[in-house]
């Protein structure tokens, strides 16, 4: 099922992406360029949820959307890392952390589906709480302006870091539970 509602809004959160990163080339003010970017970010970050949330609660759940959704997440958390690497706001390292591994631990799933064994590479809590701390870090980082009584930069830059954390743990975690399978085929 290629057209239906929630991968309609998986489609619609790639499209986001070059608002997110395009808002930093439009001729605005900083703080404008900032709220918009975090803006559709973060209405990007909702329709992840709300996806799949529908596309269960409506019996529209399909292997297209289970391909496209994590899909459009690593390119969505990718380009916006890319794009606060280039404005200073958070470290390469961190960046490549974050991306290497979803890249890392995105041919790992696809080889144990391709063995029969996707199960053992589900996702986990520690994935889910990762993916919780960079999709709150990510926003403050692009909005980046004082809020009153909210530090907002050092929040984010903890939760990035964190979350950069929380990104190698669960790493070690998805190959632990495929290293059985790995040396059972003698890699």
């Amino acid at each position: 099922m290629i057209f239906s509602l929630p991968n309609t809004l998986t489609w619609a959160r790639i499209v986001l992406i070059p608002l997110v990163v395009g808002a930093f080339y439009l001729p605005l003010p900083a703080h404008e360029q900032n709220v918009l970017a975090t803006v559709a970010f973060t209405v990007a970050a909702v329709t992840d949820w709300f996806d799949g949330w529908l596309a269960r609660r409506l019996g529209q759940t399909s292997a297209f959307g289970a391909f496209l959704d994590p899909v459009a997440d690593k390119l969505m958390v990718a380009a916006a890392l890319v794009m606060l690497v280039e404005l200073g706001r958070a470290e390469a390292l961190v960046a490549i952390i974050i991306i290497g591994r979803e890249i890392a631990i995105s041919a790992l799933r696809e080889w144990m589906a391709h063995l029969g064994a996707a199960k053992n590479v589900a996702v986990s809590f520690i994935g889910k709480l990762k993916t919780t701390a960079q999709m709150i870090a990510i926003p403050l980082l692009l909005y980046y302006d004082p809020l009153p009584g909210f530090p907002t930069v050092l929040f984010g830059e903890t939760l990035i870091w964190l979350a950069a954390l929380l990104t190698l743990w669960s790493m070690g975690y998805y190959l632990g539970k495929a290293w059985p399978e790995i040396r059972r085929r003698g890699f």
